[in-house]
């Protein structure tokens, strides 16, 4: 799409709170997602560099992660796959229109007792293009924050245990979430139900208590560091520990 509805109001009830960095990336990726209609990358690092914006890495994450949903094909963002759909179901029906109308012209002329040579064909530039399939997308479950929350405390109950669970936190649980459904190299098989995901939950927080070097911290000038539940759904801490790099 080269064209796309603009709401000032929608959009700025949306993001009154951003930086102006972070308004310049949710910008520069919707025009991005518009322009190409597919996910954007899964690296975050290759959609900054893709947005001219690679000095910027943190901002372009946290766009993603805040506006947009991390599935197979990489970075969708829903509000604009509707408008994208809307757009091509316009086209298509443009499209039947337009071969209907040659149609009958085709007819028309069929019928003709007496038809005449210098009648010029409906040639294909006639007709308008068919649209490209719809942009698919993910049919993902609802996450259930506080069922994670309860997880967390009984399995690292020794670890810092949040007080408030919103806005990134909240955020970054559900990626997390989608992205621990999808099969792995971790986990062959994902899960496709939310008890399902709530047992793979509990013993990836498991893992992490009784097989990694997390669970017990690490000594920094003079000082002991331990992880929290926001550090852990943090995208890349996420595939780190997804990766085996603190595995005892």
């Amino acid at each position: 799409m080269h064209y796309y509805q603009w709401n000032i109001g929608d959009y700025a009830s949306h993001t009154q709170r951003l930086s102006l960095l972070e308004d310049l990336a949710y910008r520069r990726l919707l025009d991005d997602y518009y322009l190409h209609e597919q996910p954007l990358n899964a690296g975050v690092a290759a959609v900054a560099r893709q947005i001219g914006m690679r000095e910027h890495i943190a901002e372009v994450q946290f766009i993603l992660e805040w506006f947009f949903e991390l599935v197979e094909d990489g970075w969708i963002n829903k509000r604009a796959d509707m408008e994208i759909a809307h757009y091509k179901a316009k086209v298509e029906q443009a499209s039947k229109a337009g071969k209907a109308s040659a149609e009958r012209q085709r007819n028309a002329r069929s019928t003709e007792v007496q038809p005449t040579n210098n009648q010029e064909p409906i040639t294909n530039n006639q007709l308008i293009p068919v649209a490209k399939a719809t942009l698919s997308t993910a049919k993902l479950m609802a996450c259930p924050q506080e069922e994670i929350l309860k997880l967390w405390a009984r399995n690292l109950p020794h670890l810092a245990q949040p007080r408030s669970w919103e806005g990134t936190r909240r955020a970054n649980t559900k990626q997390r979430w989608n992205q621990a459904s999808k099969p792995s190299a971790y986990s062959p098989e994902g899960y496709d139900s939310e008890q399902a995901g709530i047992k793979w939950w509990d013993s990836f927080f498991g893992y992490i208590a009784k097989d990694t070097s997390l669970s017990n911290g690490f000594e920094t000038k003079g000082r002991t560091w331990r992880p929290d539940l926001e550090w852990v759904m943090n995208a890349t801490n996420f595939q780190k520990i997804i990766d085996g790099k603190y595995t005892k």
